[in-house]
């Protein structure tokens, strides 16, 4: 809920002010709760905006009105609390076994830096891959947006739930008895989309899942564990450094929930459903959502970037 401040001429009947004929302007002051707000979001099944909308009466006519959307940025998580800088360690084997009745080991080790990034940073991963089976593997990686929506209907409600790809890795074929290192370094950036959102909003839930495994090209068994990621508002910053990250806003990307879907009342020209494909030629956008994103990065690794799609990488 927002509160209003505004001054009005003085010349008034009863309780509403009344306009003489010329120009007026008004001063507008809108305080936001001090409270968790949810960030602006857009998609089909849920929507959570922000706006500001005027109306002047005139008796005996159609009120004219006007609306202004604005952008929330939320809620407020931290990357560099605490909880979200602790390393997380995970670790799994599988013992494999060839035509001739040898076993052969496959082992994977793998570690996360940290659990929580901003959009523009990249995740810091490492994994040891020791494979001493009698087949070929490879690592593979995927960051996952989970989206939860509840509607409040009957006792029970409605929910729906929808995963979406953000980042995904394939690495090179890893031979028997080899072992191998990954290091993420800059190559797994973090593509601008909504933050994290648990336990903020009733209708909404987001939330990201970082999945590791090993591929095994014969035996189809798979080798996998998930490490839980929130994307957060505010950046990782090094104590004392010279440097630090610089803060964007960005329109969310359009592969997953947020930025697949604009409003048709968004939308200047032909009407359709929202989904981007569904009109050929362009369409002017006359508003969407952004989000935190950063921008601070080295010459290093943009060009790491430039040769890494957004939803699949490989090494």
């Amino acid at each position: 809920m927002l509160s209003c401040f505004s001054s009005f001429p003085e010349k008034s009947e009863g309780n509403v002010p009344i306009l003489t004929r010329g120009q007026h302007a008004f001063s507008f002051k809108f305080q936001l709760p001090e409270s968790s707000l949810p960030c602006s979001f857009e998609a089909k099944p849920c929507t959570i905006r922000y706006y500001v909308k005027v109306t002047i009466d005139i008796p005996y006519a159609s009120p004219p009105q006007g609306m202004k959307y604005f952008t929330v940025i939320g809620p407020h998580i931290d990357c560099m609390d605490e909880q979200y800088l602790k390393p997380v360690v995970g670790q799994d084997r599988r013992a494999v076994c060839c035509l001739c009745c040898r076993r052969g080991v496959v082992q994977l080790k793998s570690s996360l830096e940290r659990t929580a990034y901003c959009c523009g940073e990249s995740i810091r991963l490492k994994a040891d891959i020791d494979n001493q089976s009698e087949e070929n593997v490879r690592l593979r990686l995927k960051l996952t947006q989970f989206a939860e929506f509840f509607i409040e209907r009957g006792v029970l409600g409605l929910n729906k739930e929808t995963s979406h790809t953000v980042l995904e890795y394939r690495g090179d074929v890893i031979e028997p008895h080899t072992r191998s290192r990954f290091d993420s370094s800059n190559s797994l950036v973090v593509p601008v989309m909504p933050p994290s959102l648990v336990g903020i909003c009733r209708l909404l839930q987001i939330y990201y899942v970082l999945k590791v495994w090993i591929e095994m090209e014969k035996s189809g068994d798979d080798l996998h564990m998930n490490f839980p990621i929130t994307i957060a508002t505010c950046p990782f910053r090094i104590p004392n450094a010279k440097q630090q990250p610089i803060i964007g806003y960005e329109a969310c990307c359009d592969h997953v929930e947020g930025g697949m879907y604009i409003g048709p009342e968004f939308q200047l020209g032909q009407v359709y459903d929202g989904t981007f494909g569904m009109e050929e030629g362009e369409n002017v956008v006359l508003y969407r959502p952004v989000y935190v994103c950063v921008k601070c990065q080295s010459h290093k690794e943009e060009e790491n970037n430039s040769q890494i799609s957004p939803k699949t990488s490989k090494r």
